[in-house]
């Protein structure tokens, strides 16, 4: 549901159907993608921090309070705006991984795999998903029905491998795969336009993929984002979670005695030369 015409520039709402009916809002450009979840309770959060003047004019424009800024790794797009928006916000804690809580600036709050955490009245489960960085995690909210995934899945891609290698990637990619289809992936980036062109030259039998690569060029031509998208959209078109399928080793000239890793590490390989 787009804001109305007295939200400040370039925010946008989404609105998610749930039990408490939690509210997704970003604010920032299109390969931005700060959110902030309102719930009953009144709390609130920014998965991604970097242009704090404008997630702070979100939030005096709707009288909101920010309370936590949840990070999932260190890059600066993601922690820039921490200490700043600290000194704006009352109160406001930074919410982080253990991990890596070293290179997170002004952390109060550390995680790690396999805790649970009372957001309002959500509860959030993290995972510990090294791969682009080597402290990266993952925030999920069963009850909103929420993925925040970072730079570790992209719609149609996943990060590049910076501080990681494509087993202990894979290996973090492999833990979002039980997780519900109908999930919304709210990740940190609009790169989907350029993951499609890339995901039907390695998956180019994929059916359900050349319509979705349509439905994005469709709607990046009118300058509508694709984010969030949905989990079980990418566990049937994204090839960075479907290395086992037929099609995809058929195209990388691999048979079915290489690990999926390894071939997940091919995919990966060949984007990176794309």
């Amino acid at each position: 549901m787009a804001c109305g015409p007295a939200m400040p520039p370039g925010c946008r709402q989404f609105v998610l159907a749930g039990m408490r009916s939690p509210r997704f809002t970003s604010c920032g450009h299109a390969d931005t993608t700060p959110m902030r979840l309102h719930t009953s309770s009144s709390t609130g959060y920014h998965h991604k921090e970097h242009q704090s003047y404008c997630y702070c004019r979100c939030c005096y424009h709707r009288g909101w309070n920010l309370d936590y800024i949840f990070n999932t790794h260190h890059h600066f797009d993601h922690t820039g705006g921490n200490l700043q928006l600290k000194k704006q916000f009352n109160g406001l804690q930074v919410v982080g991984p253990q991990a890596d809580a070293d290179r997170i600036p002004g952390i109060d709050i550390q995680v790690k795999d396999g805790d649970t955490w009372k957001f309002g009245s959500l509860e959030m489960r993290v995972f510990d998903t090294p791969g682009h960085t080597r402290g990266h995690i993952t925030y999920w909210l069963p009850e909103a029905k929420a993925l925040f995934p970072g730079d570790t899945l992209f719609a149609l891609g996943c990060g590049r491998l910076f501080e990681g290698d494509p087993r202990t990637m894979w290996s973090s990619l492999s833990k979002l795969l039980p997780l519900p289809a109908d999930t919304q992936v709210y990740c940190a980036h609009e790169y989907t336009q350029s993951n499609a062109k890339f995901a039907v030259t390695v998956d180019p039998n994929n059916t359900a993929l050349q319509e979705r690569k349509e439905r994005i060029d469709d709607a990046r031509s009118r300058g509508e984002p694709t984010v969030p998208s949905l989990l079980g959209e990418e566990f049937a078109t994204n090839p960075f979670l479907r290395p086992s399928d037929v099609g995809i080793r058929s195209a990388l000239k691999v048979d079915n005695s290489v690990p999926d890793w390894e071939v997940f590490g091919k995919i990966r390989a060949a984007k990176d030369r794309f």
